[in-house]
C-alpha cells in the first residue's frame, strides 16, 4: 500500500506532459475573442437603432392614421349632436370651426410654453 495514491486524488497515469504553450488552440481562442468583441460592439448598436428607426417609423404612421380617424370622429360627433335650432340645418361648418377653435387654443399654449424657464423669463421682461 505504500505506492497507493492518497484518497481524493486518482493516480497519475504514466505519459507525455501535457505542452505547456499550445499556441495553436491560444491563437485561435485570440482571434475567436477579437472578433466576438468586435461584433458586440458594432453589430449590437446598430441593431438597437435600426430598431428604434423601424419601431419609430410605424409607431409614426399608426400615430398619425388613428389622429386623423379621430378627427373625423369628432367632426361627424359634434356635428351630430349640435342642435338645429341654433345652427340651422346644414351645420358641417360649425363642427369644423369648434374643433378647429379647439386646436388654435391647444397650438396658443404650447407654442407659449416653447422655451424653458429661464427664456420664458427674458421673454416677458
Amino acid at each position: 500500500m505504500a505506492n497507493a495514491a492518497p484518497t481524493g486524488r486518482p493516480a497519475r497515469l504514466p505519459g507525455p506532459p501535457p505542452p505547456e504553450h499550445d499556441w495553436p488552440a491560444q491563437t485561435a481562442d485570440t482571434i475567436e475573442r477579437v472578433v466576438r468583441t468586435v461584433r458586440d460592439r458594432t453589430t449590437g448598436p446598430a441593431l438597437t437603432v435600426a430598431r428604434g428607426v423601424v419601431y419609430g417609423t410605424f409607431a409614426v404612421l399608426v400615430g398619425s392614421a388613428c389622429l386623423v380617424v379621430l378627427v373625423i370622429a369628432l367632426v361627424r360627433l359634434i356635428d351630430a349632436y349640435l342642435p338645429d335650432s341654433v345652427f340651422g340645418e346644414d351645420h358641417m361648418w360649425a363642427a369644423h370651426l369648434i374643433l378647429g377653435l379647439v386646436f388654435v387654443v391647444a397650438g396658443a399654449v404650447l407654442w407659449r410654453r416653447r422655451h424653458g424657464g429661464e427664456d420664458r423669463q427674458a421673454v416677458e421682461r
